[in-house]
């Protein structure tokens, strides 16, 4: 199969999805591709924090800058994807003391909004919080669920006619001297290579923006920042708590829907695709955890997992290079990552490289990509000699009436359902996927993911792959981590699709692999205990450990296209 489009994007991930609604907003023919699932890669792999650019005004400026705008165009343009649960950053006892003063005098110099808050309002306010904390400064950072993001994103690009393929993979980029013409990509679908040609390739690839780059013979290294994570089983806190102290590992706590996440480290790994979670890491994070809340220890740790910065050093893109740089195609891994800029750059390979018809974008963070979008989308347009104006500053993505998201949705929603007198008085009003008959079962308690969700998310993605639930519904992301609702959901997949039953087991296996990573440097305490029972459960109850994982292409959706 051959297509034809004007801009051909590489990449699912926020940055991806921004720039294929972006295009679409200014009137481009554009087609996305993916590898994986929306929010596969690093979108889908962070701690839940809209950055409001405290963090990083001291060894970062522009990226602090980026983050405290773009924080507030998010909050206009999609807020039901963000939790404005607010945010400080606090002194403890391990904190240099005077690092506060700087601090706020630099933010308030940079523009990231900032104001001194009581520290007995705020020991009340969070009973947890070290009670020896000498400062704190409320700040507008936020939750952001970047999957509601992504969804959110791809939903408003299909309405202006873009079109999003998942599951393929690039394997070669399509030459004509030194022009790139378009792409072949592996469906896994059906196993066919299908090409698509294009006037511009724009790659949102993230950590793997250096392979993609490479396709072309351009030399573009990305040093990939492994970051990893541990998710608490409760909300410890009800705000993203952070440390007065210069950006270091494991001195944030992030609540994200009913758990909360401890993060991050930042390591500099060889291969995005490649990563190792090590015990050492985990009881890092627990130590440092422990300075911000002395109690965390006595809470059940639910699993690590781990993402990918795409860091951009543009100072490893020159010939003379430090003595500890190792390269692999499209890949950089200086000694240390955390002291890379986490600004963005957009790269013309025709006045860089000598290739025209490809831009690449690169660095940044979740909370810039719409900025990042926008600076791919100008320098398309100046490469393509049209001039159509950027919108999506100003254009809502969130349809009508959708507010911030609110821990307590789902719960609102079922009560309104069932017509109770305090509910059917409410002015809330739950977004339609939350909505739920006042008879219909709950599948997963932890996050109140209901029947009819399940079914309505299958019946829209086509999508026989579990672990998509887990993106779209938050499905077995709570306290139990699937142990009671993947056997569950499923069942409601054999039900609604009438599949074989082998792609019905193979999909449970696979979301199993998927939850379990992780899981095995948090074994002790309460945390063996749960996941005894969940093994007791699927291996000698459901015998999943002698389901096999079929390959067979009914596994994976095809695209989905408006």
């Amino acid at each position: 199969m051959t297509l034809g489009t004007e801009i051909l994007i590489i990449g699912g991930g926020a940055t991806g999805l921004g720039a294929a609604y972006d295009a679409a907003l200014r009137g481009f023919k554009v087609l996305l591709i993916e590898k994986g699932g929306l929010a596969n890669g690093t979108s889908g792999r962070y701690h839940g924090l809209l950055h409001s650019g405290g963090r990083y005004v001291f060894s970062d400026p522009q990226s602090a800058r980026d983050c405290a705008r773009e924080n507030a165009i998010l909050r206009r343009i999609l807020p039901e994807a963000i939790e404005d649960c607010g945010g400080w950053f606090v002194t403890t006892p391990a904190d240099p003391e005077d690092y506060a003063g700087r601090w706020a005098a630099a933010c308030r110099e940079i523009g990231v909004p900032v104001e001194e808050y009581p520290i007995a309002a705020a020991l009340k306010d969070e009973a947890l919080l070290n009670p020896q904390i000498s400062h704190v400064f409320n700040v507008l950072d936020a939750g952001c669920d970047s999957f509601d993001l992504c969804h959110g994103l791809a939903r408003a690009a299909r309405e202006y006619g873009a079109q999003i393929w998942t599951r393929r993979k690039v394997v070669k980029l399509l030459m004509d001297g030194n022009r790139v013409r378009g792409v072949q990509l592996d469906n896994s679908a059906t196993g066919e290579i299908e090409t698509v040609l294009a006037d511009l390739v724009l790659n949102c690839a993230g950590a793997w923006a250096g392979q993609v780059a490479a396709l072309a013979g351009c030399d573009v290294r990305i040093t990939p920042g492994k970051g990893i994570m541990i998710a608490m089983n409760s909300r410890l806190v009800n705000r993203a708590v952070n440390r007065l102290h210069p950006p270091n590992d494991g001195d944030i706590l992030v609540p994200v829907g009913t758990v909360s996440i401890i993060g991050t480290t930042d390591t500099p790994i060889l291969d995005p695709d490649r990563y190792e979670i090590e015990p050492w890491e985990v009881d890092l994070l627990l130590k440092q955890g422990e300075i911000l809340i002395p109690r965390i220890r006595e809470f059940r740790a639910l699993r690590a997992w781990a993402g990918v910065r795409p860091l951009f050093d543009p100072a490893l893109q020159h010939s003379r290079l430090p003595a500890d740089f190792k390269l692999q195609s499209g890949v950089s891994t200086p000694a240390e990552s955390r002291t890379i800029t986490r600004a963005h750059a957009t790269l013309d390979h025709s006045d860089r490289d000598g290739i025209d018809g490809l831009i690449s974008v690169v660095g940044g963070k979740l909370t810039t990509f719409r900025l990042m979008a926008q600076h791919a989308l100008d320098l398309a347009c100046r490469k393509l000699n049209v001039e159509r104006l950027c919108r999506t500053d100003r254009e809502p993505i969130s349809p009508p009436g959708r507010k911030f998201y609110n821990l307590g949705q789902r719960l609102e929603s079922l009560k309104r359902q069932k017509g109770s007198e305090d509910s059917a008085s409410s002015s809330f009003q739950p977004p339609p996927e939350y909505r739920a008959t006042a008879s219909e079962s709950i599948i997963c308690e932890c996050e109140l993911v209901t029947r009819s969700q399940i079914e309505a998310a299958l019946a829209e993605s086509g999508s026989l792959v579990l672990n998509d639930l887990r993106r779209d519904l938050r499905l077995g992301m709570g306290p139990c981590q699937g142990g009671f609702c993947i056997y569950r959901a499923a069942g409601i997949l054999h039900q609604c699709r009438e599949e074989d039953q082998r792609i019905t087991n193979s999909a449970l296996v696979e979301y199993l692999q998927e939850r379990w990573k992780g899981i095995r440097p948090l074994m002790w305490g309460h945390s063996l205990r749960q996941l005894e029972l969940d093994l007791r459960i699927y291996r000698e109850i459901l015998g999943a450990d002698r389901l096999s994982l079929s390959r067979t292409p009914e596994v994976y959706p095809t695209e989905r296209i408006a």
